[in-house]
């Protein structure tokens, strides 16, 4: 089961800032959060532990580049569904 997760404990898992956060996605070395109302925003947490996972594993950032790529298409493949 997919849940949302939002940005306080995807930045606890990360162990990084708001700000490096948003460097990240701007880099594509972390996907965009959802709205999920009014200013809130989350992220499906099996993007966040995929991400995690490839960090922990030591991928580099054309690997995880790559990564975010394939789960945005995921994302926006679950939509038309």
């Amino acid at each position: 089961m997919i849940t949302l997760t939002r940005r306080p404990p995807v930045l606890k898992g990360f162990g990084i800032s708001k700000s490096t956060l948003q460097n990240r996605i701007n880099s594509g070395l972390m996907t965009p959060p959802v709205s999920i109302g009014g200013r809130l925003v989350a992220w499906p947490s099996n993007e966040v532990e995929s991400l995690i996972a490839a960090q922990i594993a030591g991928k580099t950032p054309d690997e995880i580049r790559l990564l975010v790529k394939v789960l945005i298409e995921q994302r926006t493949a679950g939509e038309a569904k």
